[in-house]
């Protein structure tokens, strides 16, 4: 029997790379969901390929271009996630949540209801959304696979282990495009440069956030929400090679280090099939296991990475403050009206100001309310950065 599933965000990097594990065995898939937000040129490419008779774009404008294609008039078009009961009749077996930003919180809440298992690469939603995620998926048993290969690599590594046992985790991270740069040439570094990472192939915005390693302040948030883990067990290590995904030490003396190859692909069908399917990579890289070149975080050229030694330890709005301001500030720079630079500099002083701060003790009860507060702060602070 065919497994049934959705893929939110088809478009995007993550979306793609399901897409392309799916195309391998067609036969034993049906997509009964696709989403986009504008490119609908590959999303009706995509549903063509797949037959799926159900899509969802949610810009406006693509949404009236798609629907001037021949092939929409006999399936169904969606402007937005309100027709999921319309959708889904009964649970599907799988859910891809890889929608970018806030905006992909509500309908990641929103789906878990209809299928079984869900595997979220949304970074956004969990710092956010995380309690109102996790309740949901205990209220329909619904099972939860973290997608981002560090999040991964630690929930596969602690299957089974009793979470009392953790000593300390470390997240690695690349380092991104300017690990080895001075942090004088750092001044005059541009877009092309800043979306340049040396081990993965990612979107404009992931690509300056792992620049800015604001990433991993962003994936520590996640690492402790999802496990459940304080912050004081939960370090970064620097790793160039991106092949050590995490790294954990136990009390009992002993230490699991997860490795695979630089392919989001690997998490992604971890996700997707059971442990018997087989996937084809190359031999352990003795070379790089020779040299993993860890190092620690320099603070001076990463000032992003302290912001963690403020962060609340209980779930709050300032989470999504956070992630709102940094995605004003990214959005900025591709845009060409602040320096690479600006962006560590213009967030430390919004977080600095008082009015921000006070929200470390506001816990979201609903989705409008971090909807509310994202939209909010952007506003706010656009003064600030010109």
């Amino acid at each position: 029997m065919k497994k049934k599933i959705a893929i939110l965000g088809s478009t995007g990097s993550i979306g793609k790379c399901l897409i392309d594990i799916i195309k391998n065995d067609k036969k034993n898939f049906e997509i009964i969901l696709l989403s986009a937000e504008g490119n609908y040129k590959e999303l009706i490419k995509q549903a063509k390929f797949f037959n799926v008779k159900n899509l969802v774009i949610t810009n406006q404008e693509s949404f009236n271009c798609i629907k001037k294609d021949k092939y929409s008039k006999k399936i169904n078009i969606y402007n937005n996630f309100n027709n999921l009961g319309k959708i889904f009749k009964k649970k599907i077996d799988y859910t891809m949540s890889s929608i970018s930003g806030i905006q992909g919180l509500k309908p990641t809440i929103a789906i878990i209801k209809h299928t079984k298992k869900i595997a979220i690469a949304n970074k956004e939603a969990i710092i956010c959304g995380w309690d109102l995620i996790e309740k949901t998926l205990n209220r329909y048993r619904t099972e939860f696979i973290p997608v981002d290969s560090e999040h991964f690599s630690i929930w596969y590594a602690l299957k089974g282990i009793d979470r009392n046992l953790i000593d300390q985790i470390y997240l690695t991270a690349s380092g991104g495009p300017f690990l080895n740069k001075s942090l004088q040439k750092l001044k005059n570094v541009n877009i092309k440069q800043a979306i340049n990472h040396p081990n993965w192939i990612m979107g404009k915005k992931i690509s300056v956030d792992s620049a800015t390693m604001i990433n991993k302040v962003f994936e520590v948030i996640e690492a402790k929400k999802i496990f459940k883990i304080s912050y004081d067990k939960l370090s970064i290590i620097i790793h160039p090679k991106s092949y050590v995904h995490a790294i954990i030490k136990f009390k009992n003396g002993l230490t699991k280090i997860i490795i695979h190859e630089t392919s989001m692909k690997i998490p992604i069908f971890n996700s997707l099939y059971s442990s018997k399917k087989n996937f084809e990579t190359d031999n352990l890289n003795f070379e790089i296991l020779n040299n993993l070149d860890f190092r620690f975080v320099d603070y001076k050229k990463f000032p992003l990475v302290k912001i963690l030694k403020d962060l609340p330890d209980n779930t709050s709005l300032f989470e999504t403050i956070l992630v709102s301001i940094n995605d004003k500030l990214v959005e900025s720079f591709l845009n060409s009206k602040i320096k690479f630079t600006d962006i560590s500099k213009k967030m430390n002083k919004i977080l600095k100001l008082y009015n921000l701060k006070k929200y470390k003790k506001v816990i979201p009860k609903k989705i409008e309310e971090i909807i509310r507060m994202d939209t909010k702060i952007k506003n706010d602070i656009e003064f600030l950065i010109r």
